[in-house]
């Protein structure tokens, strides 16, 4: 095999080994031939029951067939993977209680043996406990304390591996905002809802709970850094749940389940579960006379005030069309968004663009901050499409993407609400003479970050999302300067809009790969030439075009690259870091910058591959192997017809902006 079919093959290995990872499954409602029961597991109104018939029982429950957790070949990596799923814990007494249940991921399905009671069927037998050799990883929801396993409380939620200590636990409960915590009762028999997702590239996993029905809190209730599950994972692995009683047992059920490798765990609709939560009824006269009371004062209250608060709902109700029941679960009230922003007033104003206005708000629901863009077009056609395509981006999960958490449409008025990010966007921290200047270790690893993000929304989701819009405005950050890309996807809102007769150009001026001038046509490739210009004006500081400067510096690629040619790259960094910069880092990040904004789609890189290079686990290759840059006076051009040259020609820009709508 020649050194060029090789050479393809290792840039094509990453996609392979993403793609022989990918694996997924989403269940709503559960019979017993998709699943493998074991114990005292069965099947309950299309939900699983892991107990609640016989006492010091065990019952486990997994899919039915084992799942891939390490890449073939690879046995020192284990895979990431995204799980969430719906529990009840419905006590069988007042006053005791039985021992909760855990998430489990094993290559044993039910040995024999196993132990009930407070070790929850994990292990089968006591020598075994903390055993390497056990391959057990498991989130525990435990209803009781046990001082054998230092357990904090009767009511928490812990990360156990191959052992019944837990390597972390926190009392049950989940985060409203940044500060302010709700507490959550495991065993009070209601539906709740849990999120478990562990990066294998960051070696993080995340446990995250609330109450089925509300929406996932940003902040997780367990967050683990440098923990790798390489050694506890073996190739294959069982995937399910496991429950044990002892004297008292509760009842406890899975009722909506979905699990996914290298992804996003699908979204479950919890609007229509069963709820199994015992319903005590008094019979006595007095409760009866009372509630008969009670109901006819009720009745008499709701006519009184009917006539008063009618006009209000009026003013914020919408006609719900049957469509968008489908959507349901991540369409927001409007009377709650004109709460949240103080009617949308001015203070709360973050901002406005090509799409609309930006508010800050508190979500009165959950007291969850957010920001809420106010489409301002009138008329739109393409609603119900547009609505489709943000319900299924609403489901895209990732540390480095801003979370979509619901839509409002009121008349031909659109409304989409993100999660608030504190720290504003990129830009500002770099351009305009911000009080603090933004930092090169920061600057660097917001670049890891959005390329982290990009990476996902191309080859780790389920489906191919192409961006259309990265730029520094786009990049927000959260309180930890965290960067996080947004409006992902949302430049089809201009699609819709348009008819079959009109061919817009998508983007933001500069920013723009020259092929999409042409075919209008977005593509992964459009999207790494815009994160080319991205990284030179972080690491240039200084916007992608400046007709304020000379002619010869006006368009920022053609600027860096001419600097390159003459051997005087490393002037193009921004001189408000005053030098302070890791030079072998900026110079990777210019030549990388270079590298995506090749003008021929074919010549760039793939995200994956622009994110190794970042970290350092892959060398940049050559400038020169690719293309070649004849210089010519003030003004560059391409020998690469028939693509746009960047030229530095102003009049070329304008052009362009009189014939396309470019979104700012």
């Amino acid at each position: 095999m020649g050194s060029a079919n090789i050479a393809f093959m290792l840039f094509l290995l990453p996609s392979l080994l993403s793609a022989q990872g990918h694996f997924s499954f989403h269940f709503n409602q559960f019979n017993a031939s998709t699943l493998k029961l074991f114990g005292d597991a069965s099947v309950q109104s299309n939900a699983i029951s892991l107990n609640g018939k016989f006492q010091y029982s065990v019952g486990r429950a997994f899919y039915g067939d084992h799942v891939r957790m390490k890449y073939r070949g690879s046995p020192n990596s284990a895979l990431s993977f995204s799980t969430t799923f719906v529990f009840s814990v419905v006590p069988s007494s007042d006053t005791l209680s039985g021992h909760g249940l855990a998430f489990i991921m094993t290559p044993h399905r039910f040995p024999e043996g196993l132990i009930g009671a407070e070790y929850l069927g994990l292990l089968s037998n006591l020598s075994s406990v903390g055993e390497a050799s056990n391959h057990l990883f498991a989130v525990e929801f435990d209803t009781i304390k046990n001082e054998e396993f230092l357990d904090i409380d009767g009511n928490h939620v812990g990360v156990d591996l191959n052992d019944l200590t837990s390597v972390n636990s926190k009392s049950a409960g989940y985060w409203i905002g940044n500060n302010q915590f709700q507490n959550v009762n495991l065993k009070s028999g209601q539906n709740l809802q849990a999120w478990i997702d562990y990066d294998n590239l960051l070696n993080e996993l995340n446990v995250t709970i609330t109450e089925a029905g509300l929406n996932r809190p940003g902040k997780p209730l367990i967050h683990i850094k440098n923990m790798s599950l390489s050694n506890i994972f073996e190739e294959e692995m069982y995937v399910g749940f496991s429950a044990a009683t002892g004297s008292v047992f509760d009842g406890t059920y899975i009722l909506g389940w979905s699990f996914t490798t290298n992804g996003a765990a699908p979204f479950l609709n919890t609007s229509n579960l069963p709820s199994f939560a015992q319903r005590k009824l008094k019979s006595s006269n007095s409760t009866l006379i009372a509630g008969v009371s009670t109901a006819c004062v009720l009745l008499i209250l709701l006519v009184v005030v009917a006539s008063v608060f009618r006009m209000k709902r009026n003013r914020y109700s919408d006609i719900i069309e049957e469509w968008e029941k489908e959507y349901w679960p991540q369409r927001l009230d409007y009377k709650d968004l004109h709460i949240a922003t103080k009617g949308f007033g001015g203070e709360e104003l973050l901002g406005s663009g090509g799409f609309g206005k930006v508010y800050k708000g508190v979500l009165p629901t959950n007291g969850l901050q957010v920001a809420v863009k106010c489409i301002l077009r009138e008329t739109y056609d393409g609603v119900k499409e547009f609505i489709a395509e943000l319900s299924s981006l609403g489901r895209l999960q990732h540390r480095n993407l801003v979370q979509i958490r619901g839509f409002c449409r009121l008349g031909k008025k659109l409304f989409i609400v993100y999660d608030y990010m504190p720290n504003g966007s990129l830009d500002k921290k770099i351009f305009g003479n911000p009080n603090i200047v933004l930092g090169w270790n920061q600057r660097y690893r917001v670049l890891m970050d959005v390329a982290a993000g990009l990476l996902y929304l191309h080859e780790e989701w389920e489906q191919c999302v192409v961006h259309r819009d990265i730029k520094s405005s786009n990049v927000l950050l959260d309180s930890e300067l965290n960067g996080k890309l947004g409006d992902f996807g949302l430049a089809r809102l201009y699609e819709h809009n348009e008819n079959s007769q009109t061919t817009r150009v998508v983007g933001t001026l500069g920013y723009i790969a020259p092929e999409l001038i042409h075919t209008g046509k977005a593509s992964p490739a459009t999207d790494v030439f815009s994160f080319g210009i991205f990284l030179l004006e972080v690491a240039c500081g200084r916007r992608p075009v400046d007709p304020s400067l000379q002619l010869s510096q006006v368009v920022l690629v053609d600027w860096v690259r001419e600097l390159h040619a003459n051997g005087s790259l490393m002037d193009a960094a921004d001189p408000n870091l005053l030098g302070e910069y890791v030079e072998a880092e900026m110079e990777r990040v210019l030549k990388l910058g270079l590298f995506c904004s090749n003008p021929q789609p074919e010549g760039r890189l793939g995200m994956r591959q622009v994110l190794q290079i970042l970290e350092e686990e892959s060398p940049i290759p050559a400038l020169d192997d690719l293309f070649y840059v004849e210089m010519s006076g003030p003004s560059s051009t391409w020998n690469s017809p028939p693509y746009f040259s960047h030229s530095t020609d102003a009049s070329i820009f304008m052009s362009l902006d009189r014939q396309h709508t470019l979104h700012n």
